[in-house]
């Protein structure tokens, strides 16, 4: 995926509604018509619609700015003017829509297809023909439109996913999404491959299970080194955590540890979430052992080691997750 954003800002206005008409009766052999101005449009809505196509906002940073049409005036002949058209702002799910300002959260979209109204158009003003009475027969006053409304947002993606995907560099992350789900990360031999958040649908036969790789993290993430909490927020909603670690680093017995203490320092809530412990690259050297090591160090945690290219362990891991989302 090229040209990923996951938060940007945008001014949106909806549209003001149309004046009302004043007008009166003009026909031959009417000389003295009663008043016939039609009321204004109804200004457009400005509506946010969740397309589950969409995986990034780049699109509205191509775009920051978004207007509802405003509402047409009435005419004679109490001709209503036509209403503006409104304006869509589609986003991928799990978008958070924050005041600018603020930065307070207005509204979470997570659902496929959910619509929100965020602005509502101007009403259209009452045409003069509203106004005749007994006492008033040739009104010369219509109501105008209402305004606009106008806000500046600060949006903001947080990817849905079952289960999230949490290592340091190179621990087979991508590897692992790519051999067990239908996604198709980028892959290298070194560090920082992944630069973006990747989503993956895990088969388990009854059900299906949203697997997110996201980029790893380095020590002193939670407080913004590397990439830090610009991607940690992408497993915020996941249910699941795996944690991946590289059985053939000499480090891998401190890696669980520090990769927990990088998630507590950042969210309590999410380093308290179920989770499972993967030993990858199962099918070097020496890292058999390394995974006896790793299970003795921690005898509470559920630990399983699997090897993407041997495929050993895989069907393991597959059913242990299926369980833990279930």
């Amino acid at each position: 995926m090229t040209g990923f954003a996951d938060e940007t800002y945008i001014d949106v206005s909806s549209g003001k509604g149309g004046d009302g008409c004043v007008s009166f009766r003009r026909e031959k052999y009417v000389p003295k018509g009663g008043p016939d101005g039609g009321d204004g449009g109804k200004g457009g809505d400005v509506i946010f619609v969740v397309r589950n196509n969409l995986k990034t906002l780049v699109h509205l940073r191509n775009k920051r700015v978004y207007k509802g049409e405003n509402g047409r005036p009435g005419m004679g002949r109490r001709k209503h003017g036509r209403d503006g058209d409104d304006v869509y702002i589609e986003v991928p799910p799990g978008t958070l829509i924050k005041d600018a300002e603020s930065n307070e959260i207005i509204k979470d979209l997570t659902e496929l297809n959910e619509t929100w109204v965020a602005l509502k158009g101007g009403n259209g003003g009452n045409g003069n023909w509203h106004y005749k009475s007994s006492v008033k027969r040739t009104p010369r006053y219509a109501q105008p439109g209402e305004p606009s409304q106008e806000a500046r947002y600060h949006v903001e993606l947080n990817v849905i996913a079952d289960a999230g995907l949490v290592g340091f560099p190179n621990a087979g992350k991508s590897s692992l999404l790519k051999n067990i789900t239908n996604a198709d990360p980028k892959i290298g031999a070194y560090a920082f491959t992944t630069k973006i958040p990747n989503l993956g649908v895990l088969d388990l036969g009854y059900t299906n299970a949203i697997i997110a790789d996201i980029p790893g993290i380095i020590e002193g993430a939670s407080q913004g080194a590397g990439l830090g909490i610009k991607f940690l927020k992408h497993i915020a909603r996941t249910s699941v955590l795996i944690f991946m670690i590289d059985l053939s680093d000499d480090e891998f017995l401190k890696s669980f540890k520090m990769l927990e203490q990088e998630l507590r320092e950042f969210s309590e809530e999410l380093a308290n979430k179920k989770r499972i412990i993967v030993g990858t690259k199962l099918d070097l050297e020496n890292t058999k052992d390394n995974l006896k090591t790793l299970k003795n160090e921690y005898p509470s945690e559920t630990v399983i080691g699997i090897s993407v290219f041997t495929r050993e362990g895989v069907d393991e891991f597959k059913k242990k997750v299926s369980e833990l989302i279930s």
